[in-house]
């Protein structure tokens, strides 16, 4: 799905045609892949393995799948259209939850959800709901070659679209979790430091320093100087817990003062 996506919502027998467009957009900095000593730009060419590795056209290629070894049925685009029902198009709401229900490690992408001309009343209905019992809903639909399960819900009058993972794609934990007895004094110090370090989540707080120290760094490059590197203070592991949480609290008192 790209930057826009034509789609419906239906929710019990309404029926409602919607636009998404992506939430977010990528700010990652584009480097081109060269080769060091010529300088030339590195290609990326398609070629056939049986064809004496002859270059291949975009329109010639399909999708196989391999059901024997060397064998293969061959899928182009408009198998994968005849496979879909008019439910696999529609993204179908199946049921309403709590957002607090979701764990976010289901989610993946998130959309706007726009009507399209001559939905907005039914939209409108549907979001002023959603929003009043603040509760999301569960969907499915099909994108592209893949059923996509996804989560609707509304935030100050704006409705969202989250793709999600299925639980069968999320893996388990590799951590076999250890039977330790925590000890009083550290868990209160430790509670004591989180409450310390507690204060509303704004967003706007944060930056992508790292995607400006690059910037700096390109800037340096084309100007012919050296990249100053900075070094940070290192990290103490030999204090014991106690002592580093003690210590932490110190130094957040210190900053604070500040």
């Amino acid at each position: 799905m790209g930057m826009s996506y034509k789609g419906a919502i239906s929710f019990g027998l309404i029926y409602i045609p919607i636009t998404l467009y992506n939430v977010i957009r990528s700010n990652d900095i584009s480097f081109n892949l060269i080769e060091k000593r010529t300088m030339s730009r590195v290609q990326y060419k398609k070629t056939c393995v049986d064809c004496n590795n002859q270059e291949v056209k975009s329109d010639d290629i399909v999708k196989g799948y391999e059901y024997e070894e060397g064998k293969y049925v061959v899928f182009e685009s408009d198998d994968f259209e005849k496979i879909k029902s008019k439910k696999d198009k529609n993204i179908t709401i199946e049921q309403f939850v709590n957002l607090s229900d979701i764990d976010p490690i289901y989610y993946d992408k998130a959309y706007y959800v726009v009507p399209n001309k001559g939905a907005t009343r039914a939209f409108g209905l549907l979001k002023g709901a959603m929003e009043q019992e603040k509760k999301v809903g569960i969907a499915r639909t099909v994108l592209g070659t893949k059923e996509t399960l996804i989560a609707i819900r509304v935030k100050d009058g704006k409705m969202y679209l989250n793709t999600m993972h299925f639980d069968e794609e999320v893996q388990p934990s590799p951590y076999l979790e250890e039977n330790i007895k925590l000890e009083k004094p550290e868990l209160t110090l430790a509670i004591t430091l989180i409450n310390t370090m507690t204060k509303p989540f704004r967003p706007e707080d944060y930056r992508d320093e790292y995607r400006l120290k690059i910037e700096n760094a390109i800037q340096a490059k084309i100007a012919g100087r050296d990249i100053v590197v900075r070094e940070d203070a290192e990290a103490n592991p030999a204090l014991d817990l106690m002592s580093a949480l003690q210590q932490s609290l110190q130094n957040m008192e210190t900053s604070a003062r500040a």
